[in-house]
């Protein structure tokens, strides 16, 4: 399935505004994560396990064992971002 994914923040300016990934079904938040980390130095850096950082699907908060639907939106910030 084809999911798109977004960034904030700090991460942003380390990975850029966003893009779109193949996932296989029954992904989760984490599992996404794992598959960025995993997909170059940059993404390792900005999304690393020990890293601090906040997740939302389809705009609304989450954590990473929520479930990931055809054509979702994930998104990853920092937990403080300005306005």
């Amino acid at each position: 399935m084809k999911i798109n994914i977004r960034y904030f923040a700090s991460i942003r300016e380390a990975l850029g505004q966003g893009e779109q990934v193949e996932l296989p079904e029954r992904a989760t938040v984490g599992d996404v994560r794992g598959l960025l980390i995993d997909r170059s130095p940059a993404h390792a850096a900005a999304l690393a396990r020990g890293k601090a950082l906040r997740c939302a699907l389809n705009q609304t908060l989450c954590d990473e064992s929520a479930a990931i639907a055809e054509g979702a939106e994930v998104a990853f910030f920092p937990p403080v971002t300005g306005g």
